[in-house]
């Protein structure tokens, strides 16, 4: 239970299918574990339906908790990193991906980089670089997202999209960040 514990927290996320037996431990000691998290400030989530496991950072004050402990007062132990411009619209590209996969019946969401390239590259500006500039963050972007598990590279330049995509980028906030994307893309085209 212990390996589980400290994996969780090495790891962004546990997948049932490509750790069956660390998910099983986590399902049979999945009150201790929250248990220990939570003494970290830390929550467990688990999606059994996708069968992922993840953490998030407490903010603000739990129930058992006094308002004199609020969010200034709470440590933080997991790293928030923020995703740059290009990870962004990396994301938003895979989510779209997925979904449309998804609605499809497909039971898993493959893309080639060249198709990521293509839709990403549609919303860069000239202030951004030359091509081979934007390609290179976009390349970079999809390293990143691969480093963290959220696609998976099968073949040189064509990933496997994992569930993780979904939580990572929810439905709503696709679409939120589609909408902002459109009107940015267009304020840019009236600029030049």
């Amino acid at each position: 239970m212990r390996r589980v514990l400290v994996r969780l927290l090495q790891r962004r996320f546990l997948s049932a299918e490509k750790h069956p037996a660390d998910w099983t431990v986590l399902l049979d000691n999945q009150q201790v574990i929250e248990s220990r998290l939570h003494d970290l400030f830390v929550r467990l989530v688990v999606d059994a339906d996708r069968g992922l496991a993840y953490k998030q950072q407490v903010r603000g004050y739990e129930a058992d908790e006094t308002a004199e402990t609020a969010v200034s007062d709470i440590p933080v132990l997991l790293r928030d990193e923020a995703y740059t411009r290009a990870e962004t619209l990396v994301l938003v590209c895979l989510r779209s991906v997925w979904q449309r996969e998804s609605t499809a019946g497909e039971p898993s969401a493959r893309v080639d980089v060249e198709e990521v390239e293509q839709t990403v590259l549609t919303y860069f500006t000239e202030s951004d670089g030359d091509l081979a500039r934007r390609q290179k963050a976009v390349r970079r972007a999809l390293e990143r997202l691969r480093h963290e598990g959220i696609v998976e590279e099968e073949t040189e330049g064509r990933y496997l999209i994992s569930p993780l995509i979904e939580i990572v980028l929810s439905a709503q906030k696709l679409r939120e960040l589609a909408d902002w994307l459109s009107a940015q893309t267009a304020q840019a085209g009236e600029l030049q």
